[in-house]
């Protein structure tokens, strides 16, 4: 049997009726997981001995291997372990005007950006549709016992969400049909995966897109982001205008600053060339620490200078505020250090190539 969060009504449906129950026990059953976020055991409207045998049943898809908080409670950060033992994380960060998950979409990562933890570590798995959920439902458990109302979903976790492109919006439908999160709350990024974007722009809920671009040239970004080498920067912009004519939703583009590497005045410029026409918001990435990595961020005055240049060259730029930099809040760094994320196969050797940096979870929304 599926997870409780993998399981579909009708599933959840059959698993009661071979049980002997009535048929509005399903209802029960699945309101009391996405309505009311309970775990099968604390469904007290249901007889004791159906909670126990729905326990038993509908194991968690996730087990808490480390849960740290950060910023003074405001950022959470779960290593899980899934039930082959490859482990993903999730980080919860509170704002004054919302509260935003960022939750993974793959254990590991096959897209090897240069500046991400989780793509040095390689590829394990995609995620089914039923983990991404339950992240989400862990997040907003956590949210209402501390007073607040999760808001926000960005796929902007471990892994290539638009890679694992049939469990992702699996449970996008989930999150917005029986979670009842808004479609405008939903944000997907993408390193560029242009049939993907292409894909999600057919489809009928107008979630969010934000592309970690990085460079606005061909040759740095394919230092960066190998995956440029098969879908360069024309395709990449030429999907996201075709994004924005079939959606009308803002476009983001997320640049992690890297020092002397894509900060320059000239970065700016080839940025400000790309993202004007698009309308697109750019979220600027200082660096987050990464024993082991030798690249260092753009430091702080120079961010200001180079968000400042964008603003003057007429661009909408904002630069997102580290969180989580003492419990490993980046993307693949607390599995790393918990020596847990080794890939199928044995662990990856680091690409040739520039040294590796780290940014903070993505967050928008």
């Amino acid at each position: 049997m599926p997870g409780p969060y993998e399981s579909t009504r009708e599933q959840l449906a059959e698993l009661l009726a071979a049980a002997g129950q009535p048929a509005y026990r399903a209802g029960q059953v699945w309101a009391g997981l996405h309505t009311q976020l309970r775990r099968p055991e604390e469904m007290t409207d249901l007889p004791a001995a159906l909670r126990e045998q729905l326990g038993a049943a509908l194991p968690p898809d996730l087990r808490e291997l480390t849960r740290q908080e950060a910023d003074a409670g405001t950022t959470v950060k779960w290593l899980w372990a899934l039930d082959d033992d490859r482990t993903v994380e999730t980080v919860l960060m509170h704002y004054r005007d919302r509260s935003t998950v960022c939750v993974s979409s793959q254990a590991g990562c096959a897209m090897r950006c240069s500046f991400c933890a989780t793509g040095q570590g390689g590829f394990a798995r995609h995620l089914r549709a039923g983990e991404i959920v339950e992240q989400v439902v862990a997040a907003a458990r956590a949210a209402r016992d501390s007073g607040r109302r999760l808001s926000n979903v960005v796929f902007m976790g471990m892994g290539e969400p638009l890679a694992n492109y049939d469990r992702l919006w699996t449970a996008i439908r989930r999150l917005h049909d029986d979670l009842g999160l808004s479609a405008r709350h939903l944000t997907v990024s993408t390193v560029g995966i242009v049939p993907g974007i292409h894909r999600l722009a057919n489809e009928d809920l107008p979630v969010n897109l934000a592309v970690s671009l990085h460079a606005a040239n061909d040759e740095l970004r394919s230092s960066l982001v190998p995956i440029n080498r098969r879908y360069p920067l024309a395709s990449v912009t030429a999907a996201c205008r075709h994004y924005l004519t079939v959606k009308n939703r803002r476009l983001s583009f997320e640049w992690a600053l890297i020092d002397g590497v894509n900060d320059r005045p000239s970065d700016a410029a080839e940025l400000a060339e790309l993202a004007g026409p698009l309308g697109a918001h750019v979220n600027l990435i200082p660096l987050n620490p990464t024993p082991g990595y030798p690249v260092r961020g753009t430091p702080p005055e120079r961010v200001r200078a180079f968000r400042d240049r964008l603003v003057e060259l007429g661009v909408n730029a904002t630069v997102r505020a580290n969180r989580g930099t003492d419990i490993d809040a980046a993307c693949g760094q607390l599995a790393a250090r918990a020596g847990t994320s080794e890939p199928a196969g044995g662990p990856v050797s680091r690409p040739a190539g520039r040294p590796v940096a780290v940014a903070s979870p993505r967050t928008t929304g």
